[in-house]
């Protein structure tokens, strides 16, 4: 009789297997990943994961869009999970791919540089304005003044 409960509760599982797995690719694994590339001082993964909450938001503004529609597809749980797997394992790079390719030349198109909104606040009325000025200041400190030179001329290289 035990060997019929574990066949039971295998058979359970790979019937129900984008329904287990698809929250741990798609939300467990990123969180995890995403508060790691926030302790470290690359930005090359913090560009990674932030590129896939844009896209996995835009996976999720798309099936509450059509979640009508999406409700006939039988197969569709399973391709969301797929294409989740690409977006998220570092070695297919497929979030980047798909910002690079289809999401960015949409938001910078006829723009040399994408615009970064900087709205400035102060915490409270003893503390130091946050600024332009604190902010370059804390660029500074953190990455150096080579750093912020070469920001500056890659910016000015822009402009031309």
């Amino acid at each position: 009789m035990g060997g019929s409960g574990l066949a039971s509760f295998l058979k359970l599982v790979a019937t129900n297997f984008d329904l287990l797995a698809g929250p741990a690719v798609s939300l467990g694994y990123p969180l995890y990943a995403s508060i790691r590339a926030i302790e470290t001082k690359s930005p090359v993964d913090d560009q990674q994961w932030l590129t896939y909450w844009v896209l996995y938001s835009m996976i999720t503004l798309f099936e509450l869009t059509f979640a009508a529609l999406i409700e006939w597809l039988p197969f569709w749980s399973y391709l969301k999970l797929i294409l989740t797997c690409w977006l998220v394992i570092p070695y297919f790079s497929g979030a980047a791919y798909v910002y690079e390719h289809y999401v960015r030349p949409y938001i910078v198109t006829g723009q040399k540089t994408v615009n970064i909104w900087y709205v400035p606040r102060k915490k409270d009325a003893f503390s130091k304005p946050d600024d332009i000025l604190t902010a370059a200041e804390k660029y500074i400190q953190e990455n150096g003044p080579e750093a912020f030179e070469k920001m500056i001329h890659k910016r000015n290289h822009f402009q031309e």
